[in-house]
């Protein structure tokens, strides 16, 4: 990702808050951080490595408390997922989940993404980026916080996998949710004016299977609120 589609001085999209960390959070993160945890370094880094076997790499911004992040990875063992957090009560719940459940396809970065997909992520290395509920930023005065933006966008493509129609191979995917219609909007409108992606729908897309519901989202649908998914793919090289 070159510094000149996410500089180094970029906007943060998040603010560090100071979330209580639970002794069953704070236990996790002490006894398995250093077994599933990946330090954040300014080189390249192996996926197929760090996850010890090649298979599809999945990456996720923003795993949050992490429960719908062990939900995907343990009903689909055949793929592997590197996730993104910068608070620590989540990365530490996400930890405990993984140790109560023995997954063994899921590593953690506790970093800012940007710099992450910047520094860490190799050209044409990701299978596929989940990124459910990004922060809203739902002030107008705040909306240039939103992480989704074109030259986030625009980075992003180089880290996904282009399609090759010789070997029959899609290429890799982008899939956001939201629950914020505005927020839809505009990433609906950014993902539509990226050359290099290609809309799975007409407009916004069903909710795909793997994506389970949240606590959260179900209360918000009972109370009338919408959710809208949008996944894209990468095209092959011009």
């Amino acid at each position: 990702m070159n510094d000149t589609d996410i500089t180094k001085r970029h906007i943060r999209s998040f603010v560090l808050r100071q979330g209580r960390v639970t002794a069953a959070q704070q236990r996790a993160v002490d006894a398995l951080l250093p077994v599933y945890g990946i330090p954040y370094k300014t080189e390249k880094l192996d996926l197929a490595q760090a996850f010890g076997r090649s298979a599809p790499k999945i990456l996720e911004i923003g795993f949050g408390m992490g429960d719908s992040t062990a939900a995907i990875a343990k009903a689909h063992p055949e793929n592997d997922y590197l996730c993104l957090e910068v608070h620590t009560p989540g990365v530490g719940n996400l930890l405990k989940i993984i140790g109560e459940q023995g997954l063994s396809n899921i590593r953690i970065i506790q970093h800012d993404a940007v710099e992450v997909l910047r520094d860490m992520i190799g050209d044409a290395a990701l299978d596929g980026v989940h990124i459910f509920f990004p922060d809203p930023w739902h002030k107008a005065r705040h909306n240039k916080r939103r992480l989704i933006q074109q030259p986030f966008i625009s980075g992003l493509m180089q880290k996904l996998k282009p399609a090759c129609p010789e070997l029959g191979r899609m290429g890799g995917y982008i899939h956001v949710a939201t629950d914020w219609q505005d927020y839809a909007e505009q990433v609906l409108s950014v993902l539509n004016a990226e050359p290099l992606l290609q809309n799975t729908a007409s407009g916004y897309a069903p909710r795909p299977g793997y994506r389970p519901l949240t606590k959260f989202e179900k209360r918000g649908i009972n109370l009338g609120h919408g959710v809208w998914d949008l996944v894209f793919v990468r095209k092959e090289d011009f």
